[in-house]
């Protein structure tokens, strides 16, 4: 007999607020982090900003992908929690830990072997390509403990445990600032390595606190407990990949056209380039609200899909879009209304700073799509759709910002068109996302999945 939990509907608006905020905490917190790594790299010069945010660009693509583990592992345990079945929920999270392991140690060859190949692909200047090489190195070092984490996270959150987490990363990112910047200026018994030292100090400080997480994890002290035998559950492990090679082909695609799109950028010079990466460290504050919004969707509409209730699935949904869009529009007002004292407390280059302003004010007004994107986004995903966003990724990012793009720069027409093209991107997306979530023909592909993968062989 499966063991059996005691499940209430959930009510209204606060159970989305119950799950949601805590993630909103820890993506701050995330974001925090890589806002502070530029922080204390600015002190060090532009090229020094520049080679940061490639690093940061290439750690994104690494998480992207076991997003993908991520998003398929949120679906079946929390269809599998809703219906009672603790023992398949564990199952599924050994298999999804054993899975992002593999990822992990296969993307992290090439970034140990050759990185200053990898950041020579940005088109940077000599100076800027070797910095940011050794701080990808030190990040890819740590890889697999990164995917540990993000994976024993990933389980607590899709059974409605995301205290837990938030305690764990909120301790991770304090010492990743407080080791960053001691060993970035060589203070106490560290020696000053500048870029590469952030993500050295950074990420060995990070490493710490999940060796604590995972030490409590295998002693049992968390809802879902591991599995104590070198084995794998094949069924497990087919729907997480079925369900999850459309998710980690999205994160994947998403962070090969941000490279592509970093590049056009660059085209435009090193001050470009930093602008850049200082807003998308800036606006990113209002961003990650929307991924605490998007995981309290995808958590609630798996819940209620394994409990049988699909109206109220739905219902999850667009509770989260409408809290999303109140939030992240609100955000955005304020800082667009603080634009400038927000770069100026960045950098003190003039033009990286009006720059800065410029993409503040092209994103802001991107929000509310994205606000839609990334909610609705997460709905499809907790339901186990996840071809629909791989698609609506697709005909976003490709006709609606590398194109436009591309003939912009060809045009020979200014950075602020390159910056503008977000606006196309994230408007495409949203439309086809809205369209989709309101047909309810994402809430047939999980079921269907499992209905086939249950029938005897022949």
């Amino acid at each position: 007999m499966p063991a059996t939990r005691q499940d209430q509907p959930p009510k209204a608006s606060h159970s989305v607020w119950r799950l949601a905020w805590p993630t909103i905490i820890s993506n701050l917190l995330f974001t925090t982090v890589g806002f502070m790594h530029i922080k204390i790299v600015a002190g060090l010069g532009t090229s020094a900003v520049a080679a940061v945010t490639t690093g940061h660009r290439v750690f994104f693509l690494i998480q992207a992908i076991l997003m993908g583990v991520s998003v398929a592992a949120t679906a079946l345990i929390a269809r599998s929690w809703g219906a009672g079945d603790v023992q398949q929920a564990e199952r599924i999270h050994w298999s999804a830990m054993g899975l992002a392991l593999v990822l992990a140690g296969a993307l992290s060859i090439p970034i140990l072997i050759a990185p200053e190949a990898i950041a020579g692909l940005f088109g940077l200047d000599q100076a800027t390509t070797l910095a940011a090489a050794g701080f990808i190195f030190w990040l890819g070092v740590f890889n697999l403990g990164s995917a540990v984490n993000q994976m024993l996270a990933t389980g607590l959150r899709a059974t409605g445990n995301v205290i837990t987490p938030l305690w764990f990363l909120f301790f991770s990112s304090m010492l990743n600032i407080v080791f960053a910047y001691l060993v970035a200026f060589g203070k106490g018994p560290f020696p000053a390595l500048g870029v590469a030292g952030v993500a050295l100090g950074g990420s060995a400080a990070a490493v710490c606190v999940t060796t604590l997480f995972v030490t409590r994890w295998w002693r049992g002290k968390f809802n879902l407990k591991p599995i104590r035998r070198a084995t794998i559950d094949w069924s497990a492990a087919r729907k997480l990949v079925i369900i999850g090679t459309p998710a980690v082909m999205e994160q994947g695609l998403v962070q090969l056209v941000f490279l592509v799109f970093f590049g056009i950028v660059a085209r435009y010079g090193t001050e470009a380039y930093a602008a850049y990466g200082i807003g998308i460290s800036l606006v990113s504050f209002s961003i990650v609200v929307g991924f605490g919004f998007s995981i309290a969707a995808a958590t609630l509409v798996g819940q209620q899909l394994g409990a049988g209730r699909p109206d109220l699935a739905v219902a999850a949904g667009w509770r989260s879009l409408r809290l999303a869009l109140v939030a992240m529009i609100t955000l955005a007002a304020v800082q667009v209304w603080f634009a400038h004292e927000l770069a100026s407390f960045m950098i003190d280059d003039p033009e990286v700073i009006h720059l800065t302003v410029v993409f503040i004010y092209m994103l802001a007004a991107a929000l509310p799509m994205m606000a839609c994107e990334i909610t609705l986004a997460g709905a499809l995903r907790g339901a186990g759709d996840t071809r629909f966003p791989l698609k609506s990724t697709f005909c976003g990012m490709i006709f609606g910002r590398l194109v436009p793009a591309w003939i912009f720069l060809q045009l020979g027409l200014s950075v602020y068109w390159i910056f503008g093209v977000m606006l196309f991107d994230y408007s495409i997306k949203a439309v086809m996302l809205l369209r989709r979530y309101h047909s309810r023909k994402w809430l047939a592909p999980l079921k269907a999945l499992e209905t086939k993968m249950d029938q005897p062989s022949l």
